[in-house]
């Protein structure tokens, strides 16, 4: 009997020290200011903020097809020396500079339609980055709120575990005074004490995991130390998802950055038939000459000038111009076919998370009934158990019944939050 004294005693003393010990000082932060932080320094928001960029200076350079090219440039020389004359007598001549400037430009009148086919593709490849950038923005979101409610839930859990390691320990200290007042067995005491062991390891298990969710949400907002998600105590009700079915499949980022790549596909189609038409280029230029320099100049610069319209036609080139149209129709049909099946999935994950959303939502209300039961249950247990009319065995399962309502409460609470942002994410916007 001394020893199990000298186990609640150790035991309790560590669990005061361990309720005693100053917790670490974290960063807190909203749901809002996590979800902020995360789009700013997430890579693949980087990355897709980049696309956007290039896209949208491709569909300059698309535009910037149809107006003339300009080139100018200029030149200075300097030449002299010795040479023969007709007689075979050597000559010095003098020195002489030259300087010329010169300036032209030139014009596509007609290549084949390449123009228009790569302004639309530019257009429709613009479109997909815009698509992509907000398909990107509601995944990185999603990622944020799973990091986030993990942090809450298993800050949750902890608290759980403290609330089943002061029960067990209280059903411990009972266990004891009952055996010292002849009224329970020794078996009891020690099933209290292995049953407090086990909420205590519980404990540090469910610490351990709260302090790696915090870590993995610092992490995720660009936070180097651990963060603490401040709850909301706000429970979003169900969304219309009747709504939904009638405008998420053309509306969804998905589809709409695989339609917009193969509208840009087609239009690469069309490009790469080029070559089996005519290119008509228009030329003019100007050119100046003196022997002077600009700012020493005493005579009038010679000036020429010319313009010209060349027309080239590619009449055989070992079949790439083939090659290139039949790689690019594999293309376009390879986007479409993807197009296509993105469509079909996104209607697909749809069903699946309204239905996974309904039903997460509906475990709330079992789970919180099921706590209400598991709480009053254990209240009756601890009323018989002080009168003697219940065994140890039964109060320890009905406590057991208490935690696992506890924890799955927590559960279905964040695993519908969780259901909410991936159909935000699906669908594109937030419910």
């Amino acid at each position: 009997m001394r020893w199990v004294t000298g186990v609640l005693a150790l035991t309790m003393a560590a669990s005061a020290a361990a309720q005693q010990a100053p917790a670490p000082q974290h960063l807190e932060v909203t749901l809002a200011e996590a979800i902020q932080r995360a789009l700013e320094v997430q890579p693949l928001m980087v990355a897709a903020r980049g696309e956007v960029r290039t896209s949208g200076a491709a569909m300059r350079a698309s535009n910037g097809a149809f107006l003339p090219t300009i080139t100018a440039g200029g030149s200075w020389g300097r030449r002299g020396g010795t040479t023969l004359d007709n007689a075979n007598r050597i000559v010095t001549s003098p020195t002489v500079n030259s300087y010329s400037g010169s300036i032209s430009g030139n014009v596509d009148l007609f290549r084949g339609f390449r123009h228009i086919a790569d302004r639309r593709a530019s257009a429709a490849t613009q479109d997909a980055a815009d698509a992509g950038l907000v398909n990107q923005r509601f995944k990185v979101t999603l990622d944020t709120r799973g990091f986030f409610y993990d942090a809450l839930a298993t800050e949750e859990l902890v608290r759980v575990a403290e609330s089943q390691v002061r029960r067990a320990q209280q059903q411990l200290q009972i266990s004891i005074e009952k055996l010292h007042a002849g009224s329970a067995t020794r078996s009891d005491s020690l099933r209290s004490t292995v049953d407090f062991g086990n909420a205590r390891i519980a404990l540090l298990e469910a610490q351990a995991n709260l302090a790696t969710a915090q870590a993995n949400l610092g992490r995720q907002i660009g936070v180097d130390q651990p963060v603490r998600a401040v709850p909301d105590s706000i429970l979003p009700p169900l969304p219309d998802t009747a709504a939904l079915r009638a405008i998420v499949v053309d509306r969804a980022p998905q589809v709409e950055q695989k339609n917009a790549q193969a509208r840009a596909a087609r239009a690469r189609v069309v490009a790469s038939r080029e070559t089996y038409f005519p290119r008509i280029i228009y030329s003019a230029g100007t050119t100046t000459s003196n022997p002077e320099a600009p700012w020493e100049n005493q005579t009038p610069y010679l000036k020429g000038w010319n313009v010209g319209i060349g027309v080239s036609l590619t009449l055989f080139n070992g079949f790439s111009r083939e090659s290139g149209v039949v790689s690019a129709s594999v293309a376009r049909d390879n986007a479409e076919a993807d197009a296509a099946d993105t469509r079909r999935a996104v209607t697909a994950q749809l069903a699946q998370q309204i239905a996974a959303l309904t039903t997460a939502h509906e475990k709330i209300d079992i789970a919180r009934a099921n706590l209400a039961a598991a709480t009053e249950d254990l209240r009756v247990q601890n009323e018989r158990c002080r009168v003697g009319a219940a065994r140890i065995l039964d109060l320890l399962t009905s406590r057991a019944a208490l935690t696992q309502a506890e924890e799955n409460y927590v559960q279905v609470r964040f695993d519908y939050l969780i259901a909410r942002a991936q159909l935000e994410a699906l669908v594109g916007h937030e419910l």
